[in-house]
């Protein structure tokens, strides 16, 4: 939703899928959900199967999911609300939080009989997305999302200060005065700083979502969806210290988010995988709806079964140590099952950096590991010890019992090492001067696996 701002402007690829005015299949029936005092959800669904629920951004309603719902409906249930105050949805005085809207959310899907599902957000739908993901943890199977910052989360400050995103504090009476009759005028403006495409979207879509907002409220509505996101940052900081356990792609246009959006989600969840739509901006389902319908569905279709080979490991591009590792800052961790956090098994993947030496350690849970490549020097006792080292070469087993301290180091290269424990794990140092969580320390003097 940024290009020009946080990314350099990259040349216009013009030959794009186009659609017309966008509508939700004609077969999708409607219904509106009483979510609370004065707050009625509108919401079209159809298909049969496993239910995913979509949820739209700004400057946009629940048609602009036309693509994908076409496509998802043949093997799933599409569930597509419009969010609190756009397009059919009442319009209340408050409750645009995206928490509040997430107990929209939650009621709607509850409503129409369900419980799990998969989550799909583009935009201000993200930041409803992921409230719900972190309320409802288990009511998610897997979680897309598309082109646009979280609230209080990795660059969000500096995001705040471009001028770019002048429409974030745009809001108000007064602004509700100057936009009335001139909607149109207003969102080309938004629509034109964020696509890669001059003719997306085209005219047609443009007339239609702007008099879905020309309605009475529609404008204070849709501007009370920014005026909240002071609540927001503050609830996402709080939500944030659970890190996502399932699944999330994390999509963003080339000419806009591009790899930033796998970035900020990579704060928040523990198993990130990163997408990046050649030649789009911001609005994915006008822009590119072919590439993205294709890869939103393989994400969702994929198997919980998964056959990895060693290339195939998506580490991220910066460390991220997380629970069940050492905590130095240097080490890259991938979930590959379950979650070190909670109770049950968990898989972690760790890449360690050459040159790394680590203090001795415990992790309270009972673990397995083996080296998948680079050679491992692990020892066993209270203090790091080089004469206790065994050199361990790829395809080497050790174990980790719950409480058994030790400390290991690479040599010249790095060494990725793949971990099995019953969580809830922990990480707990000897000395707690060397504790890399705790205080800055050169990585030579650092933490384990």
């Amino acid at each position: 939703m940024f290009r020009g701002i946080l990314f350099p402007m990259l040349s216009v690829v013009a030959v794009v899928c186009s659609y017309a005015q966008p509508s939700l299949p004609p077969s999708f029936q409607a219904k509106t959900v009483h979510v609370s005092d004065g707050v009625d959800i509108f919401v079209r669904y159809g298909g049969a199967g496993p239910a995913v629920l979509l949820l739209h951004g700004y400057a946009e309603n629940s048609d602009s999911w036309a693509p994908l719902a076409q496509d998802l409906m043949k093997d799933h249930t599409v569930i597509v609300p419009d969010l609190r105050g756009i397009g059919r949805s009442s319009k209340p005085a408050g409750g645009y939080d995206k928490k509040t809207q997430a107990g929209d959310m939650r009621a709607v899907v509850m409503d129409l009989g369900y419980d799990r599902t998969f989550v799909v957000a583009h935009d201000i739908g993200n930041m409803v997305a992921y409230a719900y993901a972190a309320i409802y943890p288990d009511k998610v199977e897997r979680l897309v999302v598309m082109d646009a910052p979280i609230p209080g989360i990795g660059p969000w400050n500096e995001i705040l200060q471009s001028a770019g995103v002048w429409h974030f504090n745009f809001h108000g009476p007064d602004a509700e005065r100057l936009v009335q009759g001139r909607e149109r005028i207003y969102f080309d403006r938004i629509w034109n700083d964020f696509t890669g495409d001059p003719g997306e979207p085209d005219d047609a879509t443009r007339n239609f979502f702007a008099a879905t907002y020309a309605v009475p409220g529609g404008m204070r509505s849709g501007f009370a969806q920014f005026a909240a996101f002071g609540q927001d940052a503050a609830d996402n900081k709080h939500f944030a210290q659970v890190k996502l356990a399932m699944p999330v792609l994390a999509v963003g246009g080339e000419k806009s988010f591009g790899s930033l959006q796998a970035v900020i989600m990579r704060e928040l969840a523990t198993n990130v995988r990163e997408a990046v739509i050649a030649g789009s901006g911001h609005w994915l389902m006008e822009e590119r709806p072919v590439e993205t319908v294709a890869l939103i569905r393989s994400f969702l279709d994929a198997s919980p079964q998964e056959r990895l080979a060693p290339g195939e490991f998506e580490f991220p591009g910066t460390g991220n140590p997380g629970t069940g590792s050492s905590g130095v800052a240097d080490i890259r961790t991938i979930v590959l099952k379950g979650n070190p956090d909670e109770p049950g098994v968990y898989t972690i993947m760790l890449r360690v950096p050459a040159h790394t030496r680590i203090a001795a350690h415990s992790h309270r849970d009972d673990r397995v590991a083996t080296v998948v490549s680079g050679t491992w020097h692990i020892g066993y006792g209270d203090h790091f010890d080089e004469s206790k080292l065994k050199a361990l070469p790829p395809g080497s087993f050790y174990t980790e019992p719950p409480g058994q301290t030790h400390f290991a180091e690479t040599g010249d290269e790095p060494v990725e090492v793949q971990i099995t424990g019953y969580g809830p794990s922990s990480t707990d140092y000897v000395d707690p001067s060397n504790d890399p969580r705790t205080r800055a320390v050169p990585k030579t003097v650092a933490g384990s696996n």
